[in-house]
């Protein structure tokens, strides 16, 4: 699609709400003058720890032979950061900068927003797996901000346990289900792992892997596929496991379930490549105990996985150096040296290519000390990523999930009505905040 079809179609809402604040979508970034010339003094709203630092690398290196400096500023992330941005930009006080999370990206075009940097950016594409770049320009011709770091999902699982219980590693879903069985019957106190609806990413990741394109845009409306055929079964899939009690269904980030992984009451988590962190904190008795491996499959003659979390740098519409803007972030994201202080500082892990090969991930995670291909492994699962679909308001969508699937896995009920609302709650939303949306 055409950047100024794409541009014509956000901008048909009349608003768009996060937080509860409605937020006026505001002019097109061509309505503001940029002035290019001479020294640079640019803001960069981040909330990556040590972001600080890696702009020092800048600052006193390309940064200070171009005459651009970089202040980060730290901010909080998700719909927080989102509503903060919109507010500056509604007073027209933006940052030049800001860290965005791939999904927050069609909300903040939607409200012109974000600038359009293909042209200073036109080099590099070539850093970044397909599905990954495609995040970043909403399926147009525009790029509405560089790649940072990925989630790529993967399976991790108790190896000293599957092999206590003679369990397989599952390379399709359904030897999963059948591991998830098998376990049960043999240690009936312990469960393969649990469903949790508070966290909405999980489950749009694992519909990614399946297929699943939840917004997509054509002839100035939007569609709504978030009820498809591929998300339904993956909610049919995940919903008659937790009926049947073969897997648990309590939340995760609890206290319990920290105390289930740190038991091996549960013994295997889907999650994506930053997990080593999680299970750092959350289950420290079990250090060298577990192992990574690609997730599951529908097709096992494919490799697919699906993408939980990850972020971006935008240039803001606000910015009146916007070119200079677009220079620090394409440094920042493709960069060697600034890739790995990223990776250092940070603790992500990068979104482009090379640097997932880099120096910098030449060690294991320290948890995961006992699996010495860890990152080489997550590499090659990395660059099966397939593509995602975001809309304008997926934090509706992501609420209606928590609260819908959140009873329906509690209750043990229907996940099929649970995704139903999801669509429905998502469209209705679309259409009062004026947005077009094809039936």
């Amino acid at each position: 699609m055409p950047n100024t079809k794409l541009r014509r179609l956000v901008a048909t809402s009349i608003a768009v709400t996060l937080g509860g604040t409605a937020l006026a979508a505001c002019g097109s970034s061509d309505d503001k003058s940029s002035s290019e010339s001479g020294p640079a003094s640019l803001t960069y709203w981040s909330w990556t720890p040590g972001m600080d630092k890696v702009a020092d690398l800048w600052n006193k290196g390309p940064g200070k032979q171009q005459k651009i400096t970089v202040t980060v500023k730290k901010q909080a992330s998700g719909d927080t950061l989102v509503t903060k941005i919109l507010t500056a930009h509604k007073a027209k006080k933006g940052p030049d900068l800001v860290q965005a999370e791939y999904q927050a990206l069609p909300t903040l075009v939607s409200n012109d927003a974000l600038a359009d940097i293909a042209g200073e950016s036109k080099d590099a594409k070539s850093k970044f797996a397909d599905g990954v770049w495609q995040q970043t320009t909403l399926g147009s011709d525009a790029v509405y901000a560089i790649p940072q770091d990925i989630g790529p999902m993967m399976f991790y699982y108790r190896q000293d346990l599957f092999k206590k219980y003679g369990l397989t590693v599952p390379t399709t879903w359904e030897q999963f289900a059948e591991t998830a069985r098998a376990l049960k019957k043999k240690a009936p106190d312990k469960d393969l792992t649990t469903f949790s609806a508070n966290d909405s990413g999980l489950f749009a990741g694992l519909a990614q892997q399946a297929g699943a394109k939840w917004w997509t845009a054509s002839d100035d409306k939007w569609n709504v596929g978030i009820d498809d055929a591929a998300t339904q079964k993956v909610a049919d899939f995940w919903g008659g496991l937790v009926k049947e009690g073969a897997i648990d269904n309590q939340p995760m980030y609890t206290p319990s379930w920290n105390k289930a992984l740190n038991t091996g009451k549960q013994i295997a988590w889907v999650s994506a490549v930053w997990a080593p962190g999680t299970l750092t904190t959350a289950a420290p008795d079990t250090k060298g105990k577990w192992a990574m491996a690609p997730l599951p499959q529908w097709d096992g003659s494919k490799d697919v996985t699906g993408s939980w979390g990850g972020s971006s740098t935008a240039v803001t519409t606000d910015s009146q150096h916007k070119a200079a803007a677009a220079k620090f972030a394409t440094w920042l994201n493709t960069d060697p040296q600034a890739v790995a202080a990223l990776a250092k500082e940070g603790g992500i892990y990068p979104a482009a290519t090379t640097a997932q090969t880099s120096d910098a991930f030449s060690e294991p995670p320290a948890f995961f000390s006992n699996q010495a291909d860890f990152y080489p492994k997550a590499a090659e699962i990395a660059k099966t990523t397939a593509p995602s679909a975001w809309g304008p308001n997926v934090n509706v969508a992501y609420t209606t999930f928590k609260d819908a699937f959140g009873a329906a896995a509690k209750d043990k009920s229907d996940f099929d009505a649970a995704l139903k609302k999801m669509q429905d709650d998502t469209v209705a939303d679309l259409k009062k905040q004026g947005f077009g949306v094809a039936q």
